[in-house]
């Protein structure tokens, strides 16, 4: 009997995530990711408090003239780290690679010397479902220029033995394993986005793996109370919330 109870239990608690996930749309709004940059630099991102980068916590004014973090190293795309860029926390790689356009290029995607191209440019040129989600600004969040550089199209993964290049940004990556490990103070924005974005569109998929370790990393590291003014006004703006963050939300 209590194992048909734990059975019934299970089964409806399933079915509940199931129906919560079911229930997320994505962008529907914007399909221009050079306007979703301007919305994160002139509507989000306008506080001086509030104006720091996700993964470092580096202060940027609102120019995107960023103030690196001391300790801070910075070995390679020294001029990226002047300035903030917009950081896709699921690079836009690991979805674009679903779209036609991205893999094998379209009749429409030729320059004007006649040479076919491919990739994000095909997608963004032929595909509005593609700009949708490049646009998403529940996915998008300042990152240091050379962060953003290193975290390049690398899954996130936890790398217990390795070690960061940025000095007291605790940001980790591996170039053969194509893999990159966030600072503890962000993993929860990271997960909480990723599960969005997995929701959010059907293309996008974690593995089973990476599903343990974002719903780990969103239990360690709490939803602030940014996360949630900032999931507000994107919902103002975009028309959709992250339900992943406002369900910890008052």
């Amino acid at each position: 009997m209590k194992l048909a109870k734990l059975t019934i239990t299970i089964l409806a608690a399933a079915s509940s995530l199931s129906s919560f996930a079911s229930d997320i749309t994505g962008n529907t709004h914007n399909d221009s990711f050079n306007k979703a940059k301007k919305i994160m630099q002139y509507q989000i991102y306008t506080q001086p408090a509030n104006m720091r980068t996700l993964y470092c916590d580096a202060q940027f004014d609102s120019s995107k003239n960023i103030t690196l973090p001391t300790g801070f190293i910075n070995q390679k795309w020294k001029k990226r780290a002047l300035r903030w860029e917009a950081e896709h926390i699921v690079p836009m790689e690991n979805i674009g690679r679903s779209f036609k356009e991205w893999r094998e290029g379209s009749p429409q995607c030729v320059d004007k010397k006649g040479k076919s191209f491919k990739g994000r440019n095909c997608a963004s040129k032929v595909s509005k479902q593609y700009r949708y989600i490049q646009a998403d600004l529940h996915n998008l969040s300042p990152a240091i220029g050379s962060v953003n550089a290193a975290h390049s199209n690398y899954r996130w993964a936890m790398m217990p033995n390795a070690k960061s290049v940025f000095g007291s940004c605790d940001f980790r990556y591996d170039t053969k394993k194509r893999i990159a490990q966030p600072p503890e103070n962000s993993r929860g924005e990271v997960a909480r986005a990723s599960m969005y974005m997995e929701s959010s569109y059907p293309m996008y998929r974690l593995s089973s793996q990476q599903k343990k370790m974002m719903q780990a990393w969103d239990k360690q590291d709490p939803v602030t109370s940014w996360e949630c003014t900032r999931n507000a006004k994107i919902k103002a703006i975009q028309g959709n919330d992250n339900p992943f963050v406002s369900k910890h939300c008052k």
